[in-house]
């Protein structure tokens, strides 16, 4: 008897398992920065795996894993995707569950015989968590990288991407030619947890996004003196970390002022040097991360933000300087295929809440090339990078469920009908 066609459950879940336990850490983290051991490991289970399922695999020069059925190169594919890479210590489903979707989607599509008008890919992009700087592969696709880029990629121990690539057998210069034409990719999906506790505190199943947020991310240095900790002053004293304490203290008037309800700013990292009990620090070293989901609100904060730290510089005799280590673009998700999930999710009678994405996705960067749309399931507890990140198995499979019949419907030939039958499958002897 025919029945509406749904991803096979019990395959994904292995998946999510098995790829859990590939640069685990004693602590039950998982460690697969880009093009570390963890990564490569990662990369050659999910290339296995699209191997067995009898789909076609591609790497291109930026080391983005493809999988893909029904290609032919003259059709603009329908593309879902995420990567495999993690931060230290990470957990399992970010990132890591949007590729895995992608491929049991293209597996279940393939086994129900469906006839596509696009071709479909899933594919792991490098280097998405920021060993490098973050959204690599996607950005290589987009052709958003230059020589100079990634000549300057290095991570924080000082190796480069270069170096990191080269002792994989790989040309880093290679990711220049990664970059698609826009009209090589019909439409773009992205399934991620996300990694805040919104769906979960209001227990809805789906998020529907419908903005992706920008950010810029400085690397802020206050300079004053040196000193003795004891033998100098209070009224005498040039203490570059009090003028930290000052503007930490201005963040949330100057968010309220200058931002929006999606307005976030994190002090991160903080160093003092010389960094000794007895001494007065002379300079303070801190990360800014400032996100957005509006450009001009952002670029209004990152006004504020300067203005702030230039005046209790002069007032407090600091010197003031900062580098921009990253500036990333808010993004709004494509109307049409937000509306497009948000009937698919009623359709399948799914709870669902259309809400902004605090962090930053390879979904933002293909915005750049295509129409691009994302589904959020809930993270437990709102944890994320962490090894407590987890989401119910239950709502993986909505979100599973909902962007396959999403995909149906922007790739399939006759979406009706596949959405509604499936072929039964053969019994073996």
């Amino acid at each position: 008897m025919n029945h509406p066609i749904r991803v096979n459950f019990e395959r994904l879940r292995e998946d999510v398992l098995a790829l859990s336990r590939i640069g685990q850490t004693p602590d039950q983290g998982i460690h697969r920065m880009a093009f570390s051991e963890g990564d490569l490991e990662g990369r050659r289970w999910f290339r296995s795996r699209i191997e067995a399922a009898g789909l076609e695999v591609y790497e291109d020069g930026a080391a983005n894993l493809h999988a893909r059925l029904d290609w032919d190169g003259k059709r603009p594919s329908v593309m879902m995707g995420s990567h495999l890479d993690t931060v230290p210590g990470g957990g399992p489903l970010d990132g890591a569950l949007g590729v895995l979707v992608g491929l049991e989607v293209l597996r279940t599509v393939k086994e129900a015989g469906v006839t596509l008008r696009h071709p479909l890919e899933a594919v792991d992009f490098t280097d998405e968590e920021g060993r490098f700087g973050g959204l690599f592969g996607s950005q290589a696709i987009a052709g958003q990288l230059t020589p100079a880029v990634i000549h300057n990629a290095r991570d924080l121990d000082g190796v480069t991407l270069t170096e990191a690539m080269a002792s994989w057998g790989l040309d880093a210069n290679a990711a220049l030619f990664a970059r698609r034409a826009p009209d090589s990719i019909h439409a773009y999906l992205e399934l991620h947890i996300e990694q805040g506790p919104v769906l979960d505190r209001n227990q809805v199943s789906i998020g529907v996004v419908d903005a992706i947020t920008g950010l810029f991310k400085w690397d802020v240095r206050l300079m004053g003196q040196t000193n003795h900790a004891g033998t100098t002053p209070m009224d005498m004293r040039v203490d570059s970390f009090q003028g930290l304490a000052e503007f930490a203290g201005e963040i949330n008037r100057i968010l309220e002022e200058h931002g929006s309800p999606h307005s976030r700013a994190t002090i991160g990292r903080v160093e003092l040097k010389p960094g000794a009990a007895n001494t007065v620090p002379g300079q303070t070293s801190f990360s800014l991360d400032v996100r957005d989901t509006d450009a001009e609100t952002l670029k209004n904060l990152a006004d504020a933000f300067r203005r702030t730290l230039s005046a209790l510089a002069r007032r407090r005799d600091l010197m003031f300087e900062f580098d921009v280590l990253s500036e990333i673009p808010p993004m709004r998700c494509d109307p049409g295929l937000v509306q497009l999930v948000t009937d698919t999710a009623e359709r399948l009678d799914l709870k669902h809440l259309r809400m902004p994405s605090g962090a930053a996705h390879d979904a933002q960067i293909m915005g750049s090339v295509t129409r691009t749309g994302m589904i959020f399931v809930p993270s437990l507890e709102g944890k994320s990078h962490s090894a407590s990140e987890w989401t119910a198995w239950e709502d993986i499979e909505r979100g599973a469920n909902l962007a396959l019949h999403t995909v149906l419907q922007l790739a399939a030939a006759d979406a009706g009908a596949a959405m509604r039958e499936q072929k039964p499958k053969r019994k073996k002897a």
